[in-house]
């Protein structure tokens, strides 16, 4: 009880949870996720400096859109497997680019509240 317990590899140290901590899953997940991702697009659209993967990032970023809409408004199980399939591409594709660190992280923590850590 108590005891510290580091469930991902996050650089700032906020990965750390108290162990029974379960992250809940609220009914505006969904949308949660649906948000983070449409600014990430607006800031990536906005960016206009040279990125080998922006394609990639751009279409993995609408697969997420879709999937986090579809949670929502069907009130249905979610493909994690995909959903995290497309956060490691979106990361992989722009998780260099400081300029996007925020509105990354957002939707890396959207995901998070939306399929929890097993």
């Amino acid at each position: 009880m108590g005891e510290t317990q580091v469930l991902d590899d996050d650089r700032s140290g906020a990965a750390a949870r108290t162990a029974g901590d379960a992250v809940p899953r609220t009914p505006a997940a969904g949308a949660r996720l649906a948000s983070a991702v449409a600014r990430l697009e607006a800031e990536l659209a906005a960016y206009r400096s040279r990125l080998p993967d922006r394609a990639v990032a751009e279409d993995e970023l609408g697969a997420l859109r879709r999937l986090a809409l579809a949670a929502e408004a069907s009130h249905s199980l979610i493909d994690t497997e995909r959903v995290r399939r497309s956060l490691l591409l979106v990361v992989a594709a722009l998780g260099s680019v400081s300029a996007l660190a925020e509105p990354l992280a957002a939707v890396r923590d959207a995901v998070e509240v939306l399929v929890p850590l097993e």
